[in-house]
């Protein structure tokens, strides 16, 4: 749609009304826009770690061995939406955070470009001390709750993990994502 200057001239002198702006939105496309959720101080700075957290998941569960890849079963996003839940313990939160924070700069944020066997000395390096230890536990743990979790909560896709192991989540299965959301 091409407006002239003497609509642009008309449409500033105009008050819009609530209606006829939604309406107006919706077809110029910003009807998405307006409900849009505002990003957090906490996922930009998750974002600024999220590879790194992905390449630590992955090298725990790499492709081709006998239990499903971190990387296909989409555990980071498991990992994100878990912590970033509003029941989820804020410290074990920014816990999460800060030990990823903590490895990306004792690597130089070179972690992620690493060889595998590079990768594993800096993590064997990392466990050795009391923070790194308790860090990559935190971490295994999340990420075998999402690889063994029901589907419902966006990991263990196709129930691969449950059957990678030879077991199957309890009854019922949960029919909503998560309680009081």
């Amino acid at each position: 749609m091409i407006l002239s200057m003497k609509h642009l001239k008309r449409y500033k002198t105009m008050r819009i009304k609530r209606r006829k702006f939604l309406i107006l939105g919706s077809l110029l496309g910003i009807a998405p826009y307006v409900n849009a959720k505002e990003t957090t101080h906490f996922e930009k700075e998750f974002r600024k770690v999220e590879k790194t957290i992905a390449a630590v998941q992955e090298h725990m569960f790499p492709e081709n061995s006998k239990l499903p890849s971190a990387a296909s079963m989409h555990v980071t996003q498991f990992l994100f939406e878990t912590i970033t839940h509003k029941s989820f313990d804020r410290d074990i939160k920014a816990f999460v955070l800060e030990g990823a924070q903590e490895l990306f700069s004792r690597e130089k944020g070179r972690f992620t470009s690493m060889l595998e066997k590079e990768k594993e000395r800096a993590l064997r390096a990392y466990e050795e001390t009391n923070y790194g230890s308790s860090w990559l536990s935190r971490i295994m743990t999340i990420t075998m709750e999402g690889m063994f979790s029901d589907p419902i909560y966006g990991s263990n896709i196709k129930e691969a993990g449950w059957k990678a192991v030879g077991s199957y989540g309890g009854l019922p299965r949960p029919k909503t994502k998560y309680l009081g959301s």
